[in-house]
């Protein structure tokens, strides 16, 4: 019997590595701002990141996306990002 390979992927904040489904997506896609993939499959670039609060204060703190993407990213998507996040919380 094979066994099935778990998916790790990197927080982009605390840098552990966990399997890909305990984790949130944050995708930019070609045209328009970065926003949290709740399904893990919209199109663009994606970062990962821990569905943990230390980590989503991290990420704006740190500016976490601007490193990420390679490109600035505006308030505005950090603050939509953490608002997102907590409304589900």
């Amino acid at each position: 019997m094979k066994v099935k390979k778990i998916p790790m992927r990197m927080c982009i904040a605390c840098h552990e590595m966990k399997p890909k489904k305990e984790m949130l997506r944050i995708v930019k896609p070609k045209e328009g701002d970065a926003f949290i993939d709740f399904t893990g499959k919209a199109a663009g670039r994606g970062a990962y990141i821990c569905d943990n609060p230390d980590c989503i204060r991290k990420l704006k703190k740190a500016k976490l996306l601007n490193k990420t993407f390679s490109m600035p990213i505006s308030d505005d998507v950090y603050q939509r990002i953490e608002e997102e996040f907590f409304a589900g919380k």
